[in-house]
């Protein structure tokens, strides 16, 4: 995303947002026939993508133009998100009037 969003030509825009969006579809096919990244049980790395995944609409999509597709329109990732959002206490830590305004007040 930062890639993309810092990118200072188009080329460098292209160069960067081209593999993000690969990386998601790679991802959306791979919770296809898993639950979590690394299969029944969360890991490190679903929360390290999480965090990435719960800002991807509401800040990456507009704020750093990674517009070709939004989170929700990724059924699999949209579900995982949705799942470990879900998870117990993990709700009261996200302040999205926090990240969005850090992102677009900064």
């Amino acid at each position: 995303m930062y890639k993309a969003g810092f990118a200072t030509s188009q080329q460098a825009y292209e160069d960067a947002v081209v593999p993000l969006f690969e990386t998601l579809d790679w991802l959306e096919e791979r919770l296809q026939t898993r639950r979590y990244l690394m299969g029944k049980q969360i890991t490190e790395a679903d929360w390290r993508l999480f965090t990435t995944l719960v800002r991807f609409d509401p800040v990456y999509y507009g704020h750093f133009k990674c517009n070709l597709k939004h989170l929700y329109e990724y059924p699999n990732l949209w579900a995982y998100t949705r799942d470990l959002y879900q998870q117990s206490d993990i709700s009261e830590t996200i302040n999205m009037y926090h990240i969005k305004h850090h992102y677009y007040g900064s």
